[in-house]
């Protein structure tokens, strides 16, 4: 299977780490299959830290979306909402297994010179 290396702010990277966050958000998922995500650490961090499995993706309107996830989303309901505005459907990926790197590697290290807006499918 696929894997996907995606931009996440710092912040929301330490809780994924340390297993608060169990939900990364999207406006967007991936169309083809995917088993996991590659973590890029965005500014000030810049560097690829972890890898985690996907154990699911879920699919429906935002507010079911929160209240089948609100407890281990890691962020508040007020930045959820504005994330998923205007939106009729919103996805979210449900971590698994996080693998963090003990060296965090550089975004070429994948063959990739820029940080992804949205994320970007690698070959690992």
């Amino acid at each position: 299977m696929r894997k996907i290396l995606i931009s996440i702010n710092p912040e929301h990277v330490e809780k994924i780490l340390n297993g608060t966050k169990k939900y990364e958000f999207r406006t967007k998922a991936a169309k083809q299959k995917i088993n996991s995500l590659i973590i890029y650490s965005t500014y000030p961090t810049k560097k690829v830290v972890a890898e985690v499995e996907i154990v699911s993706i879920l699919e429906m309107k935002p507010e079911d979306l929160w209240n089948e996830t609100a407890q281990q989303s890691g962020i508040d309901k007020v930045f959820y909402d504005e994330y998923f505005e205007d939106r009729e459907i919103a996805y979210a990926y449900k971590l698994g297994k996080v693998d963090e790197y003990e060296e965090p590697m550089e975004l070429s290290d994948f063959g990739i010179n820029f940080a992804p807006q949205s994320f970007v499918y690698v070959n690992v």
